[in-house]
């Protein structure tokens, strides 16, 4: 038997008032976080939700995050943390495709109507039951959106006896959009989960006062595994903040004293401009950085070294792969520009379009106890990357003579924005529900900061005379953030081969 919740509980008996959560001023120990998700446990019980059920949850990075999501895996029931920066529309088809009975909303603020949209997304649903508000004002019992968090847990108690889940039974479901448009549930258990926490927690030295900046997306996987999981498990201090700022993570991290700062390439890259504008201080309680999302750039690598004393160690995974499949191991060299190599209990290896081995560069393929049972409700899906326990991950990859690996290109066509997956096809398929457009072409095109930026090549329907503006102001309103185009250009045509299919590499 085998339950996820086990990396709060662990901790929280031996050690129930270290603290477990820094939030602003607030400084939660173990021991309350612990009780609030027995008490988010006793609420969906008796709501009638238990083992097997499925409950979404959308919240930034903020206390209540570790309250729902550990007080569902107590019950038995399955955790789908859903994207905070999703639309109305994106969040009912989540909803409904994993067949949630359950969700609880953050009730956002003026600038991230959250809560107007989960609870728009929840009334297009018909399968789930209960509408839960976490309300932006702590302890708040009241919210126009309707129940909250507060106001349902008053009275519950803080006792919960977990559920034994069995290590096969699913703990997570981890949307991610693959390169075929509509997002797929990956369906992580809490094998999956538990040994991703240890192995990432049993990877990096431990310190006196282990403490945690927590500035990446806790619904992500590398925030959730990497982060929360292996930091509880850990016992260490996690510091919260639910939007990167680079002056206002640096500031807090010289404050909290953090030992482990993990993050994205573009928040190495944010951080280093603001030291050196001047606008933040190095903090000097930094042991261990870990980068993973996309290829860290070797002169970010080089200038973060040099600047903060701290050498960045890049890993490599996938939703799929609970997330971490290979890392730069402290205790092995590491290699500037490499994924690194595979971590405990995982086997990496390249293949080609048959699965067989090639002479240079290939597929990644990875198995081990990481890798997921497969998309929710998808075998088809889940077959075409599935074979004898291999994952082929979509990335194309060389590896050295020291078994060292290095991604060459990534899968097809995605573009990596600021650290998050944008599919083309996805946005392709939207772009061509508007009136005006015939076709669409969307590519990532170089960009500072972002790394990459959405682009979107459009052929008009004949007469339409929509401007590009137009375009990305329409765009806007109905995608995510951080999918939509930022950048449109009108074609008279598009590149194409003979069999129609266009040529994204002639656009870039």
């Amino acid at each position: 038997m085998l339950n996820l919740a086990v990396v709060l509980e662990d901790s929280a008996r031996e050690k129930p008032d270290a603290t477990a959560v820094v939030f602003g001023d607030m400084r939660l120990p173990y021991s309350l976080v612990d009780t609030i998700a027995g008490q988010v446990a006793n609420l969906l019980v008796s709501r009638g939700i238990g083992r097997g059920d499925k409950v979404a949850l959308a919240c930034p990075n903020l206390p209540y995050f570790p309250f729902v999501y550990y007080g569902i895996l107590k019950t038995g029931a399955t955790v789908v943390p859903l994207n905070v920066l999703l639309q109305a529309r994106e969040i009912a088809y989540h909803l409904d495709d994993s067949d949630a009975k359950a969700f609880f909303c953050f009730e956002g603020s003026p600038e991230l109507p959250l809560g107007e949209r989960g609870r728009a997304g929840f009334a297009d649903t018909e399968g789930v039951e209960h509408f839960f508000v976490l309300p932006a004002t702590p302890f708040a019992t009241e919210s126009e959106l309707g129940e909250t968090l507060w106001a349902a847990l008053d009275g519950m108690s803080g006792e919960f006896e977990t559920v034994q889940t069995s290590a096969d039974d699913t703990a997570v479901i981890l949307y991610t959009s693959g390169t075929t448009g509509q997002p797929k549930g990956a369906e992580l258990t809490h094998q999956n989960m538990v040994m991703n926490a240890i192995v990432n927690d049993e990877m990096f030295p431990r310190q006196p006062e282990d403490t945690y900046l927590v500035a990446l997306p806790l619904f992500h996987s590398f925030g959730q595994t990497v982060l929360m999981n292996a930091g509880f498990r850990r016992g260490g201090t996690l510091v919260l903040l639910p939007r990167f700022e680079p002056v206002a993570a640096l500031t807090l991290m010289k404050r909290e004293k953090v030992t482990l700062f993990a993050g994205v390439p573009t928040m190495y890259w944010a951080m280093l401009a603001a030291v050196h504008a001047g606008a933040a201080e190095v903090p000097p309680s930094l042991i261990t950085a870990a980068s993973g999302g996309s290829a860290l750039p070797v002169e970010v690598l080089k200038d973060f070294r040099a600047t903060f004393g701290v050498a960045v160690l890049e890993g490599y995974g996938l939703s799929e792969t609970s997330p971490v499949a290979s890392f730069n191991q402290p205790g092995r060299p590491a290699k500037a520009g490499s994924i690194g190599t595979p971590i405990w209990g995982v086997e990496m290896k390249l293949v080609d379009a048959d699965w067989n081995t090639p002479d240079d560069i290939g597929e990644i393929a990875v198995r081990g106890h990481n890798i997921m049972k497969g998309y929710y409700n998808r075998p088809e899906a889940t077959a075409q990357v599935m074979k004898d326990g291999w994952f082929r991950t979509g990335d194309v990859a060389r590896r050295d003579e020291d078994g060292y690996y290095f991604i060459v290109d990534r899968a097809k066509d995605m573009i990596i924005r600021g650290g998050f997956n944008v599919y083309p096809r996805e946005i392709e398929e939207v772009l061509m529900t508007h009136p005006a457009v015939s076709l669409a072409a969307v590519v990532g095109v170089p960009h500072d900061s972002h790394g990459e930026e959405v682009k979107a090549y459009v052929i008009r329907k004949p007469g339409a005379t929509t401007t590009e503006e137009e375009l990305v102001a329409w765009c806007r309103e109905t995608m995510a953030a951080y999918k939509y185009p930022r950048i449109v250009e009108f074609r008279e045509s598009l590149p194409m081969t003979a069999t129609g299919k266009i040529l994204k590499r002639e656009l870039r």
